[in-house]
């Protein structure tokens, strides 16, 4: 028997009064072992609807009224076995943040603020450029690939204050080697002089 339950809905935003593919939200609805060709995803201008059946029998259902309007047509999508990633670009372009994502104020237990995702309203400039929307889509639909990845959060691991610069200790090794490179090479001739000289003893002898 199918029981059907809402999923977890996570969500983030950013936005901007200038360039529309910064003024976006960030919308992630937790619906594990749910098949693409059994999932019906709909949006439109003011609403994100989602119905699916997992494989374990469940059915995830759950119909968004959202705080303002978005732009459907330049929204994406990326369904993986896991979740369904929508990156719902808002329609209006304006600096400051939306205050909720859905149209009415109540709280709803089943939604939560991604804060992996979250960068506050007067923070946002601070963010890269290859932040997560502009590397969303074109990674090939199922597949998470590359846009799973908040490259963000990897900058700190290189030189000082984080992990240690493994590049200066390759050359390190690199030079190490090398000298020991150095010195087989200066004893080499010893060994083709020290050669000779036998050869020409045994000459001699013969």
């Amino acid at each position: 028997m199918s029981t059907t339950v809402h999923p977890e809905v996570t969500w983030a935003q950013r936005s901007s009064d200038s360039e529309p593919e910064k003024n976006y939200l960030y919308v992630n609805l937790k619906t594990p072992e749910v098949p693409k060709e059994d999932a019906k995803l709909n949006l439109t201008a003011t609403n994100v609807s989602f119905t699916g059946a997992s494989r374990k029998g469940v059915t995830y259902s759950v119909s968004l009224d959202l705080y303002a309007e978005i732009d459907p047509e330049n929204s994406k999508v990326n369904h993986t076995d896991r979740e369904i990633e929508l990156v719902l670009r808002k329609k209006e372009l304006k600096v400051e943040y939306w205050p909720r994502l859905l149209k009415e104020s109540k709280k709803v237990h089943f939604l939560k603020t991604d804060f992996d995702k979250w960068v506050d309203e007067d923070e946002q400039d601070e963010v890269a450029d290859d932040d997560y929307a502009n590397n969303f889509g074109g990674m090939g639909g199922d597949e998470g690939g590359l846009s799973n990845i908040d490259f963000s959060k990897l900058g700190g691991m290189g030189g000082a204050g984080g992990m240690p610069d493994l590049s200066a200790l390759a050359g390190a090794a690199g030079g190490a080697v090398g000298a020991e490179g150095e010195d087989d090479d200066d004893e080499l001739p010893e060994l083709e002089e020290a050669d000779d000289q036998n050869s020409s003893k045994i000459q001699e002898v013969s």
